[in-house]
């Protein structure tokens, strides 16, 4: 077992840099551990996983298809949001469907809480540029959404700021880290299956596009018979169209797949008919068979992973469960494991 009596000066060692080992840094470093981060890439974290993240933080929609755990998890990561960059929009998010999708808009209501129904005027009141678009909407107030490639590096600056240290270009192991001391929490996502073969990852697919004739205030999640297809507007009239669930582990992204982003974008507005793209990507998520995070702990060392397609929604609050965990023994059922 870890020691869990709180040593202010106890050295604290994470691996990855994505957005699971980033909060796992912040939270430890605030807390006065001495932090270190090590990340096998560069500054820029373009092959990481986290680069190509929707960065939704959207608990109530999720539970449409997610066990209740993300539910509880994401909810509790909307406060820890808040309270470490509370200048995260929280305007919170839109499902919408045409009409030969009506039964699946439905459901998805009744699977879902923490929303209200808009009619037409009142969608259009709230997002003018989807005046007359669709005849009504759910709209769920408490939601949020960050830019993943510009919030990692706020993250990164305010772990060091809070005095931790971080190691880019730094391709280490936890066997690597053992000798040094103290713990070592290993957030490597897919680089981990030398010590955690079941993970396995899932292709999520992203278009970024560009216009001036759409105007979004918050994320737009299109009701679809095989993904949540989601528009999310980014700073500079930038929109991510995303996100396919594929289980591959190629690179790139499909015509298939292209189509159907691109025609979901099209549905929701037509301006974005005359968008210009920027980008085609893909990210692969790392799971677990169930698809839910776990917390493995096994003797210094601890595992951060499987987080899926929920990286930006729970990594906050796994973050904090970790640290409960270190520094006063506190044991989540739900997600940790001891190895």
């Amino acid at each position: 077992m870890l020691q869990t009596t709180k040593r202010p000066d106890s050295p604290v060692s994470i691996i990855g840099a994505g957005i699971a080992g980033a909060w796992q840094a912040l939270l430890f470093a605030q807390a006065g551990h001495a932090v270190t981060l090590h990340e096998r890439g560069d500054a820029t974290m373009t092959d990481a996983t986290s680069h190509w993240a929707g960065g939704m933080l959207a608990p109530y929609c999720e539970a449409e298809v997610a066990e209740p755990i993300i539910s509880r998890l994401g909810q509790r990561s909307l406060d820890i949001w808040r309270r470490e960059l509370p200048d995260t929009p929280f305007n919170g998010s839109l499902v919408v469907a045409h009409p030969r999708e009506r039964n699946d808009f439905e459901r998805f209501a009744r699977m879902t809480e923490e929303h209200r129904r808009l009619d037409a005027a009142g969608l259009a009141e709230l997002e003018p540029s989807l005046e007359g678009r669709f005849r009504d909407a759910l709209f769920f107030p408490n939601e949020g959404h960050v830019e993943p490639r510009r919030v990692l590096p706020k993250l990164h600056e305010r772990i060091k700021a809070a005095g931790g240290t971080i190691k880019f270009d730094s391709d280490v192991t936890a066997q690597d880290l053992q000798g040094q001391g103290g713990i070592v929490i290993d957030c490597r996502g897919l680089g981990a299956r030398d010590e955690q073969p079941e993970l396995r990852g899932v292709k999520g697919e992203m278009i970024l596009i560009e216009t001036s004739e759409v105007q979004l205030a918050r994320p737009v999640r299109l009701i679809h018979p095989r993904w949540p297809l989601y528009v999310i507007p980014r700073e500079d009239n930038l929109f991510m169209l995303g996100a396919t669930s594929i289980e591959a582990e190629d690179t790139g992204v499909s015509v298939r797949s292209a189509l159907e982003l691109l025609g979901a974008a099209y549905a929701v507005h037509p301006a974005f008919g005359e968008a210009r793209i920027v980008e085609f990507g893909s990210g692969l998520r790392p799971a677990f068979p169930d698809n839910l995070p776990r917390i493995g702990v096994r003797g210094g060392q601890i595992s951060v992973n499987g987080l899926y397609r929920h990286g930006f929604l729970i990594a906050p609050a796994l973050a904090e469960l970790t640290l409960n965990y270190v520094e006063r023994g506190q044991i989540d059922n739900e997600v940790m494991q001891c190895l």
